[in-house]
């Protein structure tokens, strides 16, 4: 359910007065600041698609404009459905999404202590075709979750899984309906409602079947917001002029990316994972990839979920440690 009531009419006027009244500023100040850093005028644009924020301390924060608190979109109420013996919850809110051009929602994990003051990275979960967000809460994300951050081999995460309307296409952006976008205007979402790490190294993108293709897609099209990247069960169709574009951003910043397929596999060639897996690693991206026995099912990715979220978890802590180690040797070198 919406936290509040904005008629959808204003809220898209606002958003269209806040694109036009600084699209040109962000375009100047990053042809200024960071055509050299990242590669071009195609990663300029890559930068001024994704909105007016970049992360903290990155290449490109002499180009962060910050929308004013009148022309942000209102929040939406997150209200907590279950939690378990373990102390974590899950949670569901609902929205008007600008993107879809209609109702948008999305499913919470919270883990244990999350009332704590710190904060927390996030892993955005992508479904597949004519699937449901439950879908991850279905195959046990709650139990593998709550198990690993017990034992410690990941750090305590939030895991958020959005709902895309019925009609799913690659979560594209096509017509009226810009899924891609979609997921940064979630992404956008949840880091001023919960305690997030709101910063690239803070966030990863993965998704299942078709959910993979849309977290690669994402993921390529906002270098400077994921850290981490995650296909399983995917494809990478048309992607390889894409990765070619941020070849200079993942060679400067890295990039974490697991892809896995499933041997007799009908509808996702399993073949392409390696190969995908290759060309991220020549961009200079951490890359690794698996083929797995068995075919293309929900519970192929149910069988592989803690190898996912492992590699999720443990990659994101890395990239916060690498972050503050850039961090620290900018602070030394002003």
């Amino acid at each position: 359910m919406a936290a509040s009531a904005v008629p959808s009419w204003g809220r898209a006027e606002r958003l269209r007065a806040w694109r036009l009244g600084i699209g040109a500023l962000l375009s100047a100040l990053a042809a200024t600041c960071v055509v050299a850093t990242l590669g071009g005028p195609t990663a300029i644009e890559r930068l001024t698609s994704v909105g007016a924020s970049a992360p903290a301390g990155s290449a490109v924060q002499a180009a962060t404009v910050v929308r004013p608190p009148d022309l942000l979109p209102p929040l939406p109420t997150l209200r907590l459905i279950s939690s378990d013996a373990a102390g974590s919850s899950i949670g569901r809110a609902s929205f008007t999404s600008s993107s879809l051009a209609g109702e948008g929602s999305f499913f919470v994990y919270l883990p244990p202590g999350y009332a704590s003051a710190r904060r927390y990275p996030v892993l955005y979960l992508l479904h597949g075709r004519n699937g449901h967000a439950t879908a991850f809460l279905e195959i046990g994300i709650q139990e593998s979750l709550d198990h690993l951050i017990a034992d410690r081999a990941i750090p305590p995460m939030i895991a958020v899984m959005i709902q895309d309307r019925s009609g799913l296409n690659d979560w594209r952006d096509l017509g009226r309906r810009d899924s891609a976008t979609y997921v940064i205007e979630v992404q956008e979402l949840i880091d001023r409602m919960l305690r997030t790490i709101p910063t690239r190294a803070g966030r990863a993108i993965a998704g299942s079947s078709m959910g993979g293709f849309g977290a690669m897609n994402v993921a390529l099209a906002n270098p400077l917001r994921f850290a981490v990247v995650e296909s399983w069960l995917g494809y990478f169709n048309n992607l390889e002029g894409a990765l070619r574009a941020d070849r200079p951003l993942i060679s400067r910043l890295g990039l974490h990316a697991f892809l896995y397929g499933a041997a007799a596999d009908p509808a996702a060639d399993p073949a392409e994972d390696p190969a995908f897996a290759a060309e991220l690693g020549a961009a200079g991206a951490q890359a690794e990839s698996a083929i797995y026995p068995g075919g293309h099912s929900l519970e192929k990715v149910r069988e592989h979920l803690d190898a996912g979220l492992l590699f999720a978890g443990r990659s994101l802590r890395d990239a916060q440690r690498r972050a503050a180690v850039e961090g620290a040797q900018r602070r030394a070198a002003q």
